[in-house]
This record gives C-alpha cells, sequence and structure tokens, in this order.
C-alpha cells in the first residue's frame, strides 16, 4: 500500500468518526478526477457538476461500508460511472462506447514513439494517427476497450482495474495485453509510411 493510500484510510477513518472536514479533504484531493471522468459521459457542464456532487454524496453516505478492499479512488470510479451512466438512462440518452478525450490520446501517441515536428507533412502524419488511434479503440471489444482506457488513461493498477472490472488480474492483463497488440498492428502501417518518408 502506497503512502497516497494510506491517507485515505486514515482520512475514510476519520469521517467514519463523524469528521466531516475529512471527507472534505477528500472531495478536494479527488473533485477534478470525477469531474474529468463525468464529463467523458455527459457534455453539459451544468449536468457534470450535478452528477460529481451526487457522486460524492453517494460516496459520503456509504462509506461507513468501505472496507478497503479496493483503493478509495476505485471505489469511487465505480459510483462516478455508475451514477454518470444512471443519469443518461434517465434522461433518455445513450451511454457513449467510447469516453476518450482528444488531449488524453496524446498518450498513446507518444508510447508509439511519435515525434513532433514542425513541418505541415508530419503535423498531417500525426492527426491521422490521433483519428486512427479513436477509431481503432472505437473498434476494441467492450472488455478490452475499458481495461486499456482504465491502465492508459486512468492510470488504474492492475489490481484496481481487476476490482473495477470484476474479474482476476490475469484476465486484465490478457485484455491489456491484446488490446496494446491490436493497436500497434493498426498503427504499423502508419509508422512504416513516416519513417519512409523521413
Amino acid at each position: 500500500m502506497d503512502d497516497e493510500q494510506q491517507i485515505d484510510l486514515h482520512l475514510i477513518a476519520e469521517v467514519q468518526k463523524g469528521n466531516k472536514q475529512a471527507f472534505d479533504t477528500l472531495v478536494l484531493k479527488y473533485q477534478y478526477r470525477v469531474f474529468k471522468l463525468v464529463a467523458r459521459y455527459i457534455s453539459d457542464p451544468s449536468e457534470v457538476l450535478d452528477v460529481t456532487q451526487e457522486t460524492f454524496i453517494k460516496a459520503y453516505k456509504a462509506l461507513d461500508h468501505f472496507r478497503g478492499d479496493s483503493s478509495f479512488y476505485t471505489w469511487l470510479y465505480r459510483i462516478a460511472v455508475n451514477t454518470a451512466k444512471n443519469n443518461l438512462i434517465a434522461r433518455g440518452r445513450r451511454i457513449p462506447e467510447s469516453v476518450l478525450e482528444i488531449s488524453e490520446i496524446e498518450q498513446f501517441l507518444s508510447k508509439a514513439n511519435v515525434k513532433e515536428y514542425s513541418t505541415p507533412e508530419c503535423t498531417i502524419m500525426y492527426d491521422e494517427m490521433e483519428h486512427m488511434l479513436f477509431e481503432i479503440i472505437d473498434d476494441l471489444p467492450s472488455d478490452l476497450r475499458t481495461a486499456i482506457m482504465l491502465r492508459e488513461l486512468e492510470g488504474l493498477t492492475y489490481e484496481e482495474i481487476s476490482e473495477v472490472m470484476g474479474c482476476p488480474v490475469g484476465t486484465v492483463r490478457s485484455r491489456i495485453f491484446r488490446a496494446r497488440e491490436a493497436i500497434d498492428k493498426k498503427i504499423e502501417p502508419l509508422l512504416q509510411r513516416r519513417s519512409g518518408e523521413e
């Protein structure tokens, strides 16, 4: 268990004793991450704020049942996603298949050893790869897509992803491996084209 998790557990213990200020500290620590997560599902900023607030209210009410089997953020993540999805269903909206943000896709691009150059050709190549990555991830089976998003975009550990997805760690590793393999396989032609044009 790392220092962050120990701090969270201490704060949670304080909340469970009736210290509401300790929960305020948890809200301050995680509100931006929860807001960003909810914003991937809901586009209206005022609704995002409402759902973020609702997530923390639900977390506060359920905190007595938190036993530390997973990290606090993994637990909070599940509440946020379920609250966002319930909000969409209640309003008769479709739950998006992919909730990636353009800024975050750059993490994949950097891992594919893409260098940024100022030439128009390289800019076009970069944009093309970015667009292709969106399509590749959209086309992944939902279990692979969820696993790779939780790992690469949310930064969750394999153990935390196992908790969120309700499957063994070995299955998580396999899904992430298969997702990366699919991404690499589709993106390799573009990388070869780039190296051939340099």
